[in-house]
């Protein structure tokens, strides 16, 4: 099958596993693993931050993130569609103890730097502190143009905020603009990115800041339960993925647009969200599950994602296969 339903399907490479089969490795929660701290350092030398935390996912980056820079009572300005709203279920508040505040926002879920202005208060002992702001770059595949970062950095910084990027796809960002990694971070306090997605590693994600930061964020890892020993096995795979599947999203951002052209030709889709590896479109005349059905009968896996339908291209769908999307499209018929 082509699995167009997410780029958190792809599968590692037979390099891949080497690299970890020749990982080596010692107890992590007591510093002792090198290719952990390997890993970290390559997270340090990208983001140009003083230190980097392995983390098992995004989703505890985050949390870890929020938790030390909102926290109890405080209050996080995000995007409604962001994905610690929508995907976390609810380990903001649940867990951070930390309520989301939703600010002005595009239709592709892109913070409105002038927006901002609205949501600055003094203080009032019976009112919520807003010390943060969390940026998701890329949103859905769009990625933040630098000129809005920059802004909603300058706003934070003017008004005593901090700035954390949930930068799960940001390397789809810096091969789409040509921006290095340390120029987005450097409009950011903190900033997480997965090493799975795009990049093909079976788990993990770098969270990134100043060393007093990742100091803390190391004991509410603990907290959390995320101490691991002998993790160097998949650090070694997120290694290899920083060392050799960055530049090839390049790929993947082709075969999208590819894809996105050809929905475009029809009429029976229209394309709602489009950006680096992912495409949503609406269909009319027929419906979203007939769509996937018939995509099912070609072979190709597609899912059905907030109302539309999403497609994904990652480093397991290669040219070959996407024509072969282009051509099943192109041969629908309602």
């Amino acid at each position: 099958m082509i699995d167009l339903r997410s780029d958190t399907f792809t599968l590692p490479s037979q390099a891949m596993r080497d690299a970890i089969y020749n990982a080596e490795v010692g107890d992590d929660v007591y510093g002792e693993d090198p290719t952990v701290r390997k890993l970290e350092e390559k997270g340090c030398e990208l983001s140009g931050k003083e230190a980097c935390l392995f983390v098992s996912s995004g989703c505890m980056g985050n949390l870890i993130a929020i938790s030390i820079q909102a926290g109890r009572g405080a209050e996080v300005l995000c995007a409604a569609q962001s994905h610690i709203v929508c995907h976390e279920i609810g380990a903001l508040s649940s867990i951070g103890l930390t309520q989301p505040m939703i600010v002005p926002s595009t239709g592709d879920g892109l913070i409105i730097p002038s927006g901002l202005d609205n949501f600055t208060r003094g203080y009032a002992y019976d009112m919520a502190d807003r010390p943060l702001i969390e940026v998701e770059n890329t949103t859905s595949g769009i990625v933040y143009p630098l000129e809005s970062v920059k802004s909603i950095h300058a706003f934070a910084k003017k008004n005593g905020m901090n700035v954390h990027t949930d930068g799960a796809r940001i390397f789809n960002a810096v091969v789409e603009t040509g921006i290095p990694l340390s120029t987005w971070a450097q409009y950011t306090d903190s900033i997480t990115f997965c090493l799975s997605k795009g990049l093909g590693a079976p788990m993990g994600s770098l969270l990134c800041g100043s060393a007093a930061f990742i100091e803390k964020a190391r004991r509410i890892r603990k907290l959390l339960g995320g101490g691991m020993r002998q993790i160097g096995f998949m650090a070694a795979a997120g290694l290899y993925a920083l060392e050799n599947n960055v530049e090839r999203l390049a790929d993947d951002h082709e075969n999208a647009r590819m894809i996105k052209e050809a929905l475009e030709e029809t009429l029976w889709a229209e394309i709602e969200r489009y950006g680096t590896n992912m495409v949503f479109f609406s269909v009319h005349g027929t419906d979203n599950a007939s769509i996937i059905s018939y995509f099912r009968s070609k072979g190709i896996l597609a899912l059905e994602d907030a109302g539309y339908i999403r497609i994904v291209t990652s480093l397991n769908v290669d040219r070959k296969q996407t024509e072969e999307v282009v051509k099943a499209i192109k041969e629908f018929r309602i």
